[in-house]
């Protein structure tokens, strides 16, 4: 008989990667950087201090990638990830960067609401959308991507999100509640079951990639895995990947790299030859 999972090591990413407060300087150095460089539109879709997204433009109409950030869903903003646009930007892509609000000021369930509102303004551009993230922002993305858009505005066309791409996601909140990351949170059993997107229905015909880190937790890799796996089933175009050496503060480097396999398939995802 296996051995029962210890969810709090297993989840606990600041504890598993000691040098991340280091890795997350790096982060905010670099993104002050690009933002020097690409000063980015920034695009309102609420009233409150979050509710903004970094818009770095793209050349052309073709469809904007996405990046929600992580922090699972109580730390960290948008500050921190303007280079991970780098890589997308350099082949003409526009990236957008959308802000949230922090739990336990708001719920898991409000922060999808707002990137809900926020998607909502970016097809104000006019552009369709390939959603991506990170950890937490793994989560929202593939909430977007199983969104009935057509439900929430009858103005939307039902496929504006063509895809989704969640780098180290966390798809069924469900472990998390006995751990101290839910102290924040705030889930309870049915709060968490609500807010996964492994329980909900799957977006058939769409298309989702769920990568994680090689270096990550085995728990990370179940719930990549059981995303990929349930949806498959379902209809919807699924791919699981590995980031080469990566830890859960690494995985997203790739994206500033416009040579790295992982925006050679946002590429692929946006409609752009590779």
């Amino acid at each position: 008989m296996s051995a029962p999972v210890d969810n709090e090591v297993e989840y606990n990413n600041r504890a598993r990667v000691p040098e991340n407060p280091a890795l997350i300087a790096g982060w905010a150095r670099d993104a002050a950087a690009y933002r020097e460089r690409h000063v980015p539109r920034l695009v309102r879709y609420g009233s409150g201090a979050r509710n903004v997204i970094d818009y770095f433009p793209g050349s052309d109409d073709g469809p904007i990638v996405v990046f929600m950030h992580g922090g699972y869903w109580q730390a960290l903003d948008i500050s921190f990830f303007s280079h991970l646009a780098g890589g997308l930007n350099a082949h003409g892509i526009g990236v957008a960067i959308p802000g949230y609000d922090l739990c336990p000021d708001v719920s898991i369930d409000d922060i999808i609401g707002e990137m809900r509102e926020a998607c909502r303004e970016l097809a104000r551009l006019g552009q369709p959308l390939v959603v991506s993230g990170h950890s937490a922002g793994g989560h929202l993305a593939a909430c977007m991507l199983a969104t009935d858009w057509t439900a929430m505005d009858a103005s939307l066309p039902r496929d504006f999100v063509m895809s989704a791409y969640s780098i180290s996601g966390l798809f069924d909140l469900g472990p998390l509640v006995e751990t101290s990351i839910n102290r924040a949170l705030n889930l309870d059993a049915a709060a968490a079951t609500a807010a996964s997107p492994l329980f909900w229905n799957p977006p058939a015909g769409k298309s989702l990639d769920a990568v994680v880190g090689e270096n990550e937790s085995a728990e990370y890799f179940r719930q990549s895995r059981d995303i990929v796996e349930v949806w498959r089933a379902a209809g919807v175009t699924t791919r699981f990947g590995v980031v080469a050496a990566a830890n859960h503060f690494t995985a997203i480097a790739p994206l500033a790299d416009p040579a790295s396999p992982m925006v050679s398939r946002l590429k692929q995802l946006a409609g752009r030859q590779v």
